[in-house]
């Protein structure tokens, strides 16, 4: 009678171990589309249901053959341009191949425009993979911008390099960095569009007044509980203030990125990777 109830609970526990790890395997592979709706009045009318994919930290994954996966997220949300917000290569595996295949067949779905995250600052390689995007047609925004022209009326776009380009950084806080080169981006008479890697600089994007910022470095949290959401996010530590979502501060709006792919912790706990399809509406 023991042999057969230790029988029973050996097998119950590798039952509930077995699924549990397919559960974790399934929370960190299956991708999903957050759809977000952005109403501005300044956004000129003729952008009125104007589609955006924000994609935000990689990190080198891969999502099926070829990245497939998620490209067909990316593809079904009929975006008529793509931001990428940062660290799609990994500085502890990097895969530059990987990642410039990714962005040349996401470049086939919509204009694509880039700005690099931290982890782009870590590897040696950058300035070569910085050179490839472009070859592949991707636009790269290390504190510069431009127009985007849709149906004959133009919004603002701007990009930031992250902070720890900076040759000042960490001497210098992030937030310094990051004002003197909006001194040079923003344009208060056109709506205006900021991809940054960083959330935990809402405040100074919004003292700047910029209309809408794409973020994501916090990778949603890693770690999301219940009732209590995302757990320690870089350079925002516990609890994290923006994690994920949409937020909001007086005329500047954040849309966060839960993120793709992992790095130092490999894991993800109910926080599945994220395509973002915002779209854009006037008020």
């Amino acid at each position: 009678m023991k042999k057969k109830q230790k029988k029973w609970i050996f097998t119950a526990v590798v039952s509930v171990l077995a699924a549990l790890a397919g559960w974790m395997i399934w929370e960190n592979t299956a991708l999903e589309t957050t759809h977000i709706t952005v109403s501005s009045e300044r956004l000129p009318k003729e952008f009125d249901g104007f589609r955006i994919v924000h994609i935000s930290d990689l990190h080198n994954t891969v999502f099926g053959e070829h990245n497939q996966k998620l490209l067909t997220h990316m593809r079904n949300a009929e975006p008529d341009i793509i931001a990428i917000t940062g660290d799609v290569v990994d500085s502890y595996h990097t895969n530059l191949a990987a990642a410039l295949e990714f962005a040349e067949e996401a470049r086939k779905i919509a204009p694509c425009y880039y700005v690099p995250g931290n982890h782009e600052s870590r590897i040696s390689a950058y300035h070569q993979f910085k050179k490839g995007l472009t070859a592949r047609g991707v636009v790269v925004l290390e504190n510069r911008a431009m127009e985007i022209i849709y149906k004959g009326q133009t919004i603002h776009l701007a990009g930031l390099a992250d902070p720890s380009f900076s040759p000042e950084y960490p001497a210098v806080r992030s937030h310094v960095i990051v004002s003197r080169a909006l001194e040079h981006l923003v344009k208060p008479d056109t709506y205006t569009l900021l991809l940054s890697h960083r959330p935990e600089l809402f405040d100074t994007y919004a003292a700047f007044d910029v209309d809408l910022v794409l973020s994501g470095h916090a990778h949603g949290g890693q770690f999301r509980l219940p009732f209590i959401g995302a757990v320690f996010a870089p350079n925002q530590g516990f609890f994290p203030k923006y994690d994920a979502g949409l937020y909001r501060k007086e005329s500047t709006q954040m849309v966060v990125s839960r993120g793709l792919g992992n790095s130092s912790f490999p894991i993800r706990v109910h926080n599945r990777p994220e395509v973002i399809a915002i779209t854009l509406r006037t008020e």
